[in-house]
């Protein structure tokens, strides 16, 4: 993709643009509000993506994970899902920004109530709220808060626009706290999702574990892998340079 292409967009007073991936991917952002994490890129690494897959992000925020993968893998149409209108814009912008206006889009929705055809996409991907609704300090920051707490969006939710939305076979991809690995396997199941793989994050060598990446199948045998693990970022790093 040549950068020079791609169109100008217009910038908030209380945005950034932010550079990743040597150069080759650019972001809009809040200055204060979302700003997206390392867990993002490593569930784009993670998820299994096919040649022309249909790609549907639940809960897009800026935009970042479809664009990791229009990017770097054979990805041949993705859409996001987001419930906030602020970062709707950013995400439509960014597609632009990046030169995917004919590969991405953005709707401004509830993941509950899906405006898409039912068994229409390869695959679903969600870096859902970690936390449930009423544990914890909430953050002030609205975007914050709801990307981090189940205020809008609870994980049965997901499990049932995912199973609504996904084509026999197609693949959910998730990264959800350790602890509560559990607890989403046997969801999944419930929602005839069977887990397929999962690799789990460690913060260090002699860490307990934070996170886990998890890919089910719609209507998969049953059958899992145990994915090597991964300590503190891998080879992945957030490097941005501020344009």
């Amino acid at each position: 993709m040549n950068s020079s292409k791609c169109p100008k967009v217009t910038l908030r007073s209380d945005e950034t643009v932010d550079a990743f991936l040597d150069g080759r991917l650019k972001v809009i952002q809040s200055k204060t509000g979302y700003r997206f994490s390392i867990d993002a890129v490593l569930l784009a690494e993670f998820v299994t993506i096919r040649p022309g897959d249909v790609v549907v992000d639940f809960g897009a925020g800026c935009g970042v994970i479809p664009l990791i993968l229009l990017l770097s893998r054979p990805v041949g149409f993705a859409i996001g899902i987001e419930i906030q209108a602020g970062l709707v814009d950013q995400a439509a912008r960014n597609a632009s920004l990046n030169g995917f206006n004919n590969k991405m889009f953005v709707i401004w929705g509830d993941v509950r109530s899906l405006p898409l055809k039912e068994s229409s996409a390869d695959v679903v991907l969600c870096n859902p709220p970690y936390r449930k609704k009423n544990s914890g300090r909430v953050n002030p920051d609205r975007q914050r808060a709801i990307a981090r707490h189940e205020i809008l969006l609870s994980l049965d939710d997901i499990l049932h626009a995912a199973r609504r939305l996904l084509k026999v076979k197609g693949r959910l991809a998730m990264i959800y706290p350790a602890s509560r690995l559990v607890d989403m396997m046997v969801r999944m199941r419930g929602f005839g999702l069977e887990p397929k793989r999962v690799r789990v994050l460690y913060p260090g060598a002699t860490s307990e574990s934070k996170l886990v990446l998890i890919e089910a199948s719609l209507g998969g045998r049953s059958g899992l892998k145990i994915m090597p693990p991964l300590f503190d970022q891998g080879c992945f790093s957030i490097v941005r340079h501020r344009i």
